[in-house]
């Protein structure tokens, strides 16, 4: 077959498809799962990749599920990734009643355009004639919540990293892998729009604990230290840093507190929060969050509370592959001229897609076909033909392009797009982060 014969016949393929990937896709909807507990959902992805024949690595940083299809010979291995967990939106709709999970992050339509590339893949047979491989990975934990329960995982020796792809590259799942595409619902974009992502922040995590002093609130707060008044004023002191920092540097920070106290008359003498500070560039990650935690100590001391920092490893900012991005534009404009094309630029939200384009050459674009905004309860797909189909085919269409003839295109963006960082170099400064 010729090139444009192999894009057609798995464009087909997933157009056949399109019922039975669009029913796994919404019952993932139906039943969210937070990260790292995402066993439904594997169930789910699972069958469906068995029912193309295909054989599975199952149980990858708990729930992860990979396979690989192999070309005609040797050559660049190409892997279409997506992500399994969902995100906390108990007012949502659709949410779990009981968990307050929700699939506002777009995770059910973005395993839609991996299941789509899978099916188009493998039911055109095209891999025959290509040269390399291709990997369909569903992936734990992209959203980087709960971040106690993870902490006792690490503790128990089941995780070594928070996040779902970092700890995959910590146990080795990506060493067989040159280059990976993954695509990302663009929230209140109900149309067939594309946009095209450049690069992303990325963060360190943080948990806080003041340690005061228990005492009657009403009939002696002075013989009480505030732990809850010394959470207050750390967070002031964040608040006051804002103006120092740098536009280009995009920094972000924002707490949550988890525990603000035990009984009402009671002074709280055990406050908790969470936090990231996130930024464009690991850079200036480094030179912010140091600070964050002096101001977080000074709400501490004002108040005579002990103040407990944890840094703990977040994500990479992402930094997507420019020939990788070209290729994507073009098939998606072969398959549906209509689709509009925006540059989304930089973005100042993470994933952990990040990491992955620090090791190798990776895309993440943002795909329209839903409408209200990411992780809020109006969340919900318009078109799912431009939701998960569109990016599927281009993904499977982007695999052609980049392993046709002696797979010449990959290798070149391979030869000219060196990684950022080694494996061992991204496990050191990862592991660097835990800091208390």
């Amino acid at each position: 077959m010729t090139k444009e014969e192999m894009k057609r016949a798995v464009c087909q393929a997933i157009d056949e498809a399109a019922r039975d990937i669009r029913d796994v896709a919404f019952k993932i909807e139906s039943e969210p799962e937070l990260g790292f507990k995402e066993v439904k959902t594997a169930e789910k992805v699972e069958k469906y990749l068995r029912g193309l024949g295909l054989t599975l690595e199952t149980g990858l940083a708990i729930t992860g599920i990979k396979t690989k299809v192999k070309g005609k010979k040797d050559g660049p291995t190409v892997a279409v990734i997506a992500e399994l967990d969902a995100v906390g939106t108990p007012d949502s709709p659709k949410a779990d009643p009981l968990t307050g999970a929700a699939q506002t992050c777009g995770h059910f339509l973005q395993m839609g355009s991996m299941l789509a590339a899978a099916t188009g893949i493998v039911k055109s047979g095209v891999m025959k004639e290509l040269c390399g491989n291709v990997v369909f990975f569903a992936v734990p934990a992209e959203e980087y919540v709960e971040i106690d329960y993870r902490k006792r995982m690490v503790e128990e020796g089941k995780l070594h990293f928070l996040g779902g792809k970092s700890e995959l590259v910590y146990q080795g799942y990506f060493d067989d892998i040159d280059i990976s595409m993954m695509m990302h619902s663009q929230g209140n974009a109900p149309g067939k729009e594309v946009y095209i992502g450049k690069s992303s922040n990325g963060f360190v995590g943080k948990t806080v604990r003041y340690i005061g002093k228990q005492a009657h609130a009403a009939n002696a707060p002075y013989e009480g230290i505030n732990a809850l008044n010394a959470a207050c004023l750390g967070l002031m002191g964040i608040n006051a840093l804002r103006e120092t920092f740098r536009e280009e540097d995009m920094i972000r920070v924002h707490p949550i507190i988890t525990k603000g106290g035990d009984l009402v008359n009671c002074v709280p003498a055990d406050v908790r929060m969470e936090l990231y500070v996130r930024a464009k560039t690991m850079d200036a990650i480094d030179k912010q969050h140091k600070r964050v935690d002096a101001a977080l100590k000074a709400g501490g001391d004002a108040v005579g509370a002990t103040t407990i920092v944890e840094t703990l490893p977040g994500m990479f900012p992402l930094a997507c592959s420019e020939k990788l991005n070209r290729i994507f534009v073009e098939n998606i404009k072969a398959e549906s001229p209509e689709t509009e094309i925006k540059e989304a630029g930089h973005f100042t939200a993470s994933t952990d897609m990040g990491d992955i384009s620090h090791l190798m050459p990776a895309i993440h674009p943002f795909i329209g076909g839903a409408d209200g905004g990411l992780h809020t309860k109006d969340f919900h797909c318009t078109d799912f033909e431009a939701a998960s189909l569109l990016p599927g085919k281009a993904f499977a269409m982007n695999i052609i392009d980049l392993l046709y003839g002696e797979a010449e295109v990959a290798k070149d963006i391979l030869a000219t797009e060196k990684p950022l960082l080694t494996k061992e170099e991204y496990l050191a400064k990862l592991n660097s982060y835990f800091q208390k």
